[in-house]
């Protein structure tokens, strides 16, 4: 009795008490909380717990709160081990030992948690299943002892328990092998360790899964992230491969040089992938350079003939309908060379357009399953009010809209979206008219990607859980006469990665933009980009590579009199933009837009001088991010009119 007080005091004190882990099937609680899984095949295999269901917030917490905490890359393994040796039973259970070949049923004996691996024995009687029929008892056998009897923990199945004595023993196996299948990367172990690994790698990579599992990530995204994974993955075993040959060779000979030129190209190739799969990663800007799909899509161009074609959907065509149609859009001057297509739903009918044609849509509710994609200059046009047009989005995709036409017009017509990762409307190359439309959106609303320039007018967009507009760096966008209502920020402006991108071009001018969850407007871009703190840091006496937005506040007050020209005086404009009445915030929001052009192009004119042009053009850096804001209505938008998001 005194060892089992002992026992209970200990478990009491300690931080891994049954109430910390209350989440993780305590085992004061009788029964298991676990669900159980039935193995397909051999139907005398035992059902294994059920733990590959677990949702975002529980893998964050258990592998913050007590896996990895604030590990280094380094360090991960003890980590992980010091973890295992808290929750898991070092014997009397059973796995089903699991690989790419055979299953087969195991009991656990021991554990060598250093080496993160489970010291087993083949059950009895001896159950196997695999597609090839030679893995019999003996050879079994003769496989464990060539592996010291000890399999990776992450190979191992728990078998189903309904007591919940092993509850946290299959949760943390099950925690082991998600990290090792969709977290950790080989050469996670030799990155720079001056941040925590769980902020640097684990949450980013944790977020990415789950976006993708919950078809928040466009399919040739993904598709494009498993195919760097993949090719980094090979490049860099071959890199291993090179890099010790060449270090357990001491000789100066022409193949080791040789050896050591292809080792730099290999690393070079490697570093240029693993920052592509960082910006991937990164939700901020993965649109921005992760995803070109879009590049390649090709217009029709112009018929072979030269002709133009009409092109009606008629939802229910009735005789007066077809006159008043002839009327107002069938009989332009030339009446006789106009040739018309009829056709059912207006998703046929724009994938029938070529250069210049024309769709008319009439009256009706179109439910359309599939995505518009335009890469020739049509006009999409309702013929009606928009209420009275309705094209509604059926079915999961990617997309609605995806406009990569240099000239195209959609008018008169109130698009419905459901189901879609991206936002409803997404221009991605040319220039795309948006005019006298209603836009009922579920995710983001309308994106205006990189080189991409929309012009919105008379429109009304709501129901965004994302930004109303999108605005990329190096696009154009004009907005008149608009109202942006009812989602989670009004308009949202990036403006990051200065020395790729200029900033995007921006005409607002009587919008209203109200009820939205955020802001009204929101401008992204980098708390202090590397020109800008070389800059601070030759100019602003005693204040050094300041790190947080107040010590930059700080740094721009105290060094304002004396430097008026400081790069830090837009802080100063962001903070009066910030606090100034939500109804008039034009001019504030003219201030902050004008003052970050002013500085790009004050950067690049310093770039130019360093390459020998002592004379830049200014017709060249004309475009400024602030073309015209004016006329604007802020009104109960949550959280104010105008906000800056540092990053």
């Amino acid at each position: 009795m005194g060892g089992q007080e002992h026992r209970q005091r200990e478990d009491a004190e300690s931080d891994w008490s049954a109430d910390s882990w209350s989440d993780y099937a305590s085992r004061d609680k009788p029964g298991t909380t676990l669900g159980r899984t039935v193995p397909d095949g051999n139907v005398l295999f035992p059902d294994i717990f059920h733990t590959d269901h677990l949702l975002f917030y529980e893998r964050f917490s258990a592998y913050q709160d007590y896996i990895l905490a604030d590990c280094k890359a380094s360090e991960v393994k003890r980590f992980i081990a010091e973890y295992l040796e808290k929750v898991l039973e070092p014997s009397g259970w059973q796995a089903v030992w699991r690989t790419n070949v055979f299953d087969v049923l195991v009991g656990v004996v021991n554990v060598n948690f250093p080496a993160l691996k489970a010291v087993v024995q083949l059950s009895e009687p001896f159950l196997c299943e695999s597609q090839d029929s030679s893995f019999t008892l003996e050879c079994m056998q003769e496989l464990l002892e060539l592996k010291e009897h000890q399999i990776l923990l992450q190979e191992l199945f728990v078998v189903y328990d309904e007591s919940g004595e092993f509850d946290q023993t299959a949760l943390a196996i099950e925690h082991v092998r998600f990290f090792y299948r969709c977290i950790w990367r080989t050469w996670d172990e030799e990155e720079e360790d001056e941040f925590d690994y769980f902020v640097r790698c684990v949450e980013p990579r944790l977020r990415l899964h789950y976006d993708i599992l919950e078809h928040r990530v466009p399919s040739g995204l993904v598709a494009d992230y498993q195919n760097l994974l993949s090719q980094c993955e090979e490049l860099y075993e071959k890199f291993l491969n090179v890099r010790n040959s060449i270090s357990s060779n001491d000789s100066d000979s022409e193949a080791e040089n040789v050896s050591m030129v292809e080792g730099l190209k290999l690393y070079d190739q490697v570093e240029h992938i693993k920052q592509r799969l960082k910006l991937i990663e990164n939700p901020l800007l993965r649109y921005v350079f992760g995803y070109q799909k879009y590049g390649s899509l090709q217009a029709k161009g112009l018929r072979s003939t030269g002709a133009k074609v009409i092109h009606v959907v008629p939802w229910n065509m009735k005789a007066n309908l077809l006159q008043l149609l002839t009327r107002d859009k069938l009989c332009p001057e030339s009446c006789g060379a106009l040739e018309i297509q009829f056709h059912r739903d207006p998703l046929a009918a724009v994938n029938a357009c070529y250069e210049g044609d024309r769709v008319i849509i009439c009256p009706g509710h179109y439910f359309v399953d599939g995505m518009f994609s335009i890469a020739d200059s049509i006009e999409l046009e309702g013929y009606g009010l928009p209420d009275d047009v309705v094209i509604e989005k059926q079915g999961k995709g990617d997309n609605f809209f995806d406009c990569t036409g240099a000239n195209v017009k959609i008018s008169n017509l109130k698009l419905v979206q459901h189901d879609a990762v991206e936002g409803i409307l997404n221009v991605h190359h040319g220039k795309t008219t948006l005019e006298n439309c209603v836009l009922q959106c579920e995710t983001t609303g309308i994106t205006v990607r990189t080189s991409a320039e929309l012009l919105m007018r008379n429109s009304d967009l709501y129901g965004a859980k994302g930004a109303g507009v999108e605005i990329y760096p190096g696009s154009a966008c004009t907005l008149l006469h608009n109202g942006i209502h009812h989602c989670k920020e009004g308009i949202l402006v990036k403006n990051f990665l200065d020395e790729v991108y200029e900033a995007p071009r921006i005409t607002m001018v009587n919008n209203m933009i109200h009820n939205n969850e955020g802001y009204g407007v929101v401008l992204v871009r980098p708390a202090m980009p590397s020109e800008m703190k070389d800059a601070s840091a030759q100019e602003t006496k005693g204040c050094t590579q300041p790190t947080q937005a107040g010590d930059e506040t700080a740094c721009a007050e105290g060094s304002r009199q004396e430097q008026p020209g400081c790069v830090t005086d837009e802080l100063e404009l962001y903070k009066r933009a910030e606090t100034s009445e939500q109804t008039e915030n034009n001019s504030e929001i003219a201030n902050v837009l004008g003052a970050t052009s002013a500085k790009k192009r004050q950067i690049h004119r310093k770039r130019l001088s360093e390459l020998g042009f002592t004379e830049a053009d200014d017709n060249l850096m004309s475009q400024e991010m602030f073309v015209s804001v004016d006329g604007n209505q802020f009104k109960w938008n949550g959280k104010g009119s105008f906000g800056i998001f540092f990053f």
